[in-house]
């Protein structure tokens, strides 16, 4: 019969547990028992959640305490030399058994096949974190989501070997609770592809036969354990792959066929195009298909997937909140059991729900009409239920689910709150002149330069500054009605002034005011402008135990009121130097938030470029010399195929020029990017026309400014010399060092210094 299966969900718990309990034993206000023991709470909450829901195949093994491909890591060996420990001759360990939450081997290459060190939790963290030791290993975004992943690293000669039992280990933990779940690996080959040669000549893909044992001796200890499907996610099938890649999954899973369990393959964020005769090829037993990102797809795959194989349908959305059209969902299930027959079928939503908040029902703020709209990871397993229940049974059998989802379908397309005729007229009289700073960046320069008087190399920071135990306090007691809005605005001014005289007490030469008012660089601005609406619970995990709570943009976007101006205002004046008017990017705040999905996604970023440009005219009137847009998810939003970025790099493009064009040639305009690959992209980053561009460089070792010395990027840059997302404070000579190589790329009047990011994450 059709199946309700689940590809993964959010790990983070319901009130943020996880947070919570990394945190606590980060700062050591507990121990490795407590923070295990929070972790297997969480998953048998989650398990038993999904299986109220109505959900048949429920995945395990899609926890992490911070990140699934460090759990890969971790899994295989691949431990980088700086991390392995200097023992000797100790055994491998299970992971959730003993002392040792994370076993991994020590220098596979040196010690002998029954020689290893074990590596615990604070290892496993160092890793994603860094320490006095060593600095952290490579984070970037998960393909297209604001999803940070950390990087493996791959050395000539490298070796591995399972050492970690953690898919085993929470197979067994469910099956103990009496719930048979379908364990979840990261597939070889995206696991390969995705790493960093750290080695010039390596091609990771050239590991594979090393590589390939591992997986095999897991699936195979799955297998002995009662397993009877394995999920393996190969997300690099929705990219163009290389002939290598394509001779990589002909040969992973011809060794992995016959280690006794059924695999099923599951490719998400786009279409598999032409690489579904890639999978159609390999002896695998199910494939999973994206049908919300890419529904067109459909047709081609019930054509070409073998009958006899299993079809996992992913149509309920599992990187957006919107309510599902179950009658629309309902009529692409209907069409594969035509084809295939009820017993070939699974229903399930389109990725990992870990994009997603956790559930609706806590959200006890939203007016009714909106809250009618949405659907958040618990809701949407109720939506793959009621898909499996019509298509078993017929429609009757989930009526109840269907006038649901057919009234809020109704309800949002007739909402006057959703269009407003001026934005539109204001979008479409756009012209080419709108996008034009009015002079070259020669000429800019120079003016810039001449009004701000700055000396070589100056130096700045990104924008904000520590978000202290004190000001979170005072931000939650004036929400809560506890502190009037006078003593509030007294507080931020304190700290600002705090910040202000800070960075002139240590020589700064571009000073920012800290964002005590601000929340998030996102939130903030879309508390201020129309066609947005928060929650109070609507928390994703972004990376480790950052977590974020994205706007949702439900209608026509428009500014009502100046949303930075007085702060920025006020931290001028406290000082001569100059200070940077801190905004958000049309393009970031488009990504960062849940996006209405009625109207192209260029739409709604062209309304959100002109709010931020009136905020831009409205710094510069005030005096602000320099002002920062920062884009950071320009690169996340870069579609997965080739054929696909031309048109959205040029909306991108333009939206930033116009909310930057605004603004006169005296000002001069920065923006900051972060944890992105630029190489495929620098005639595009050359074309937003900032006058300055910071950078994330120092976990990258600088390697990112060869994209720009390649290319002889014109403008000005900040190389990031310091990691904020570490809690590791590099040395001085660790900077310069740094510094030094930037100079091997980078002509000197090109250099600015910075930290890699904002500073609010950081302790004073």
């Amino acid at each position: 019969m059709i199946q309700a299966a689940n590809l993964g969900f959010p790990r983070i718990g319901i009130k943020r547990e996880l947070k919570k309990a990394t945190e606590a034993y980060w700062k050591g206000e507990i121990d490795y028992t407590a923070l295990r023991k929070a972790g297997a709470e969480l998953r048998a909450r989650h398990w038993r959640l999904q299986k109220e829901a109505g959900i048949d195949v429920i995945p395990s093994n899609d926890f992490s305490f911070y990140d699934q491909m460090l759990d890969a890591v971790a899994m295989v060996g691949a431990v980088p030399p700086r991390f392995r420990t200097s023992q000797e001759g100790v055994r491998v360990v299970a992971t959730h058994q003993t002392a040792s939450a994370y076993a991994v081997m020590a220098d596979v290459a040196e010690l002998s096949a029954d020689e290893a060190a074990s590596i615990d939790f604070d290892t496993y963290f160092a890793m994603a974190r860094g320490s006095d030791a060593a600095p952290a290993m490579e984070m970037t975004k998960w393909f297209d989501t604001n999803y940070h992943y950390i990087v493996p690293e791959f050395h000539e000669g490298q070796a591995f070997r399972l050492v970690s039992t953690k898919a085993l280990d929470e197979f067994n933990e469910a099956k103990a609770l009496g719930i048979h779940t379908r364990p979840v690996l990261i597939g070889p080959v995206t696991f390969l592809s995705l790493g960093k040669a750290k080695d010039a000549n390596l091609d990771p893909l050239t590991l594979l036969d090393a590589l390939l044992p591992v997986y095999a001796e897991v699936l195979a200890s799955l297998a002995a354990a009662g397993a009877d499907w394995v999920q393996i996610d190969e997300p690099i099938l929705a990219l163009d792959l290389k002939d290598s890649q394509k001779a990589a999954f002909e040969a992973a899973y011809a060794a992995l066929s016959s280690c006794g369990v059924k695999i099923l393959i599951a490719a998400y964020f786009d279409k598999l195009g032409s690489n579904l005769d890639v999978v159609r090829s390999l002896p695998v037993d199910g494939l999973h298909v994206d049908l919300v990102r890419a529904p067109g797809q459909l047709e081609d795959v019930l054509k070409d997937w073998p009958w006899e194989r299993l079809l996992s349908l992913g149509v309920i959305d599992g990187r957006n909140i919107w309510r599902a059209d179950l009658e629309t969902a309902f009529a692409t299930v209907e069409t594969a059991v035509a084809a295939r027959g009820k017993g070939g079928v699974q229903i399930a939503p389109s990725c990992s729900l870990i994009h997603t908040p956790v559930d609706l029902n806590t959200e006890q703020k939203l007016d009714a009409e909106l809250k009618s709209w949405l659907a958040y990871a618990r809701q949407k397993l109720t939506e793959v239920a009621a898909l499996k229940t019509a298509a078993t049974k017929c429609k009757d059998a989930a009526a109840q689910a269907f006038a649901d989802s057919a009234e809020a379908v109704a309800s949002r397309a007739a909402s006057a709150r959703i269009n407003n005729p001026a934005v539109k007229a204001r979008v479409g009289a756009v012209t080419e002149k709108d996008l034009d700073r009015g002079a070259p960046f020669n000429t800019r320069q120079a003016q810039q330069r001449a009004r701000l008087d700055l000396p070589a190399f100056p130096t700045t920071t990104i924008g904000s500054f520590p978000q202290t135990e004190a000001v979170r306090k005072a931000r939650a007691a004036f929400k809560r009605g506890e502190m009037d809005a006078p003593s509030y605005d007294a507080f931020l001014m304190t700290a600002t002034e705090d910040a202000v005289r800070r960075q002139e007490e240590i020589g700064l030469d571009v000073l920012v005011h800290g964002e005590f008012e601000r929340n998030d660089m996102v939130e903030y601005f879309g508390e201020q402008l129309a066609g947005f609406a928060f929650t109070q619970n609507g928390w994703v995990q972004s990376y480790g135990s950052r977590y974020v709570k994205p706007p949702i943009i439900f209608g026509d976007v428009s500014r009502p009121h100046p949303m930075t101006v007085a702060w920025s205002s006020y931290a001028q004046s406290l000082t001569e130097k100059p200070m940077k008017g801190m905004l958000t990017g049309p393009v970031t705040i488009l990504q960062w938030s849940f996006v209405r999905d009625d109207q192209p996604r260029s739409e709604t970023c062209k309304q959100i470029a002109l709010a931020i440009r009136d905020e831009v005219s409205d710094l510069e009137r005030a005096g602000i010399p320099i002002i920062q847009i920062d884009e950071p998810a320009l690169r996340e939003g870069l579609p997965l195929r080739h054929a696909d970025w031309e048109a959205y790099l040029a909306w991108a493009v333009d939206c930033f020029r116009l909310a930057a064009a605004g603004a006169g040639t005296e000002t001069q305009i920065h923006t900051h990017m972060c944890y992105c690959e630029f190489n495929d992209i620098m005639p595009s980053i050359a074309a937003l026309d900032a006058d300055v561009i910071s950078i994330e460089t120092s976990r990258s070792d600088m390697e990112l400014l060869e994209s720009f010395s390649g290319f002889k990027y014109p403008n000005e840059i900040g190389p990031g010399v310091y990691d904020i997302h570490s809690p590791r404070c590099p040395h001085t000579q660790d900077m310069s060092a740094l510094l030094g190589k930037a100079r091997e790329h980078l002509a000197p009047d090109q250099i600015w210094v910075n930290p890699d990011c904002g500073l609010k994450t950081r302790r004073w």
